[in-house]
């Protein structure tokens, strides 16, 4: 098991050498954000995927996107997610989808090929398991391929690829999740599923590799959230003969997933760093920015707790998968903003926005986000001297 404390050392060592000559870039830190991932960052390619008798078209529906659009978007929440969040903090517009109804594709501040249910490993390798994904072949590799496919029309030439991917921030998801909730879904064992995390991990590594060989210089790589809070797992999985963590009322073993997942992940990622001094690599810990969630929802303002769902089809946690949200005779609760859990598997906003603010301005990147990038609600203020942040930095080790 990788502590977060060696980690933490060991990227601050990689900062002291890397940083004598290499600033992060600007907006005043980032030209643009190019995105990865699944239904947590998916900003409606999706929506323009799917055909209208797709069963995910629930997702597609009111209530979605009710708090913020006012409009259901192809995001599943009720509103905003992370990197939304992220891109306004940085005074960048919200990142637009890669699938387009006009085929058009501009970088302009950033380009989002996330899409909703997508897994790391590819399709076959899945289905070769009796494991089928019935939301999208999207796989993490046909993410890179649609944007090593769009480079000519984004930036032209090499050398102008080069410096636009260096001076983007890469988004890489969250993105594994599915690859573990498909097949506990379909019915798989925890051992089964359990076998599948190295495969994982090497396959976000291998995209990473391939972004760093691009000219990729700054990358946040989240890792898993605990899938044994969610409301889904809990009216699908709990039992008498489940063990529950007694501080949060989530399922032990199931969290124990992503834990495993989240720790392979961290070696890894020291691995690559100190194979490229000169590229930031942030581990972003979903895991434990939510986690401080659960463990104590009210000092959070979600009176309604953590683990019930607000839209759902009824139950101890609200979620039915035969009714789910955006469906008929679904329900809808009236104050999102005090429930953690949207639909069952994803978050409302307001979760977001305190999983954000403990990623990227508060402790829960490695190293810190707001330390090599100080993010602001405005578009206009004035930045710190990024430089000076880390030199700063090495002051405390």
């Amino acid at each position: 098991m990788t502590s977060c404390s060696s980690y933490c050392f060991v990227i601050l060592l990689v900062l002291c050498r890397g940083y004598t000559s290499n600033t992060l870039y600007a907006n005043a830190c980032f030209t643009s954000i190019i995105s990865f991932g699944d239904s947590l960052a998916d900003t409606g390619n999706l929506k323009q995927i799917a055909s209208e008798t797709d069963k995910v078209i629930s997702y597609f529906l009111p209530p979605y996107g009710e708090t913020f659009f006012h409009q259901p978007t192809g995001r599943c929440s009720d509103g905003r997610l992370i990197i939304d969040l992220l891109a306004e903090s940085l005074g960048l517009p919200l990142i637009p989808p890669f699938v387009r109804s006009d085929d058009v594709v501009e970088l302009g501040q950033g380009v989002n090929y996330a899409v909703a249910g997508a897994t790391a490993l590819d399709s076959p390798f899945l289905e070769a398991k009796g494991v089928y994904n019935s939301m999208t072949n999207a796989s993490l590799r046909v993410q890179l391929a649609w944007f090593k496919q769009s480079l000519p029309s984004l930036c032209g030439e090499i050398r102008d690829c080069k410096h636009l991917i260096g001076s983007s921030l890469i988004l890489m998801g969250e993105i594994g999740g599915n690859d573990y909730n498909v097949p506990f879904f379909a019915g798989k064992s925890i051992d089964e599923v359990e076998s599948y995390v190295p495969l994982v991990i090497d396959t976000i590594i291998s995209a990473i590799n391939e972004l760093i060989e691009m000219g990729a210089r700054t990358l946040v790589v989240p890792g898993n959230l605990p899938i044994g809070c969610t409301s889904a797992y809990l009216a699908l999985f709990g039992s008498q003969k489940e063990k529950y963590d007694p501080t949060t009322d989530c399922l032990i073993r199931y969290n124990e997933i992503a834990e495993y997942h989240n720790e392979l992940l961290q070696t890894e990622l020291m691995m690559i760093q100190e194979l490229h001094p000169n590229v930031i690599i942030i581990y972003a810990d979903y895991y434990n920015a939510v986690m401080q969630i659960y463990r104590s929802p009210h000092k959070f303002g979600f009176t309604n707790g953590a683990l019930k769902a607000c839209c759902g089809g009824g139950g101890p946690f609200n979620y039915n998968s035969s009714m789910k949200c955006g469906l008929a005779y679904a329900t809808v609760c009236d104050q999102p903003d005090t429930y953690v859990n949207w639909d069952g598997v994803h978050l409302t906003e307001a979760a977001y926005k305190h999983i954000f603010k403990g990623l990227f301005q508060g402790p829960y990147t490695t190293p810190q986000f707001n330390s090599l990038c100080p993010t602001s609600t405005s578009s206009t203020g004035e930045r710190q001297n990024i430089e000076l942040n880390v030199r700063n930095s090495r002051l405390d080790i």
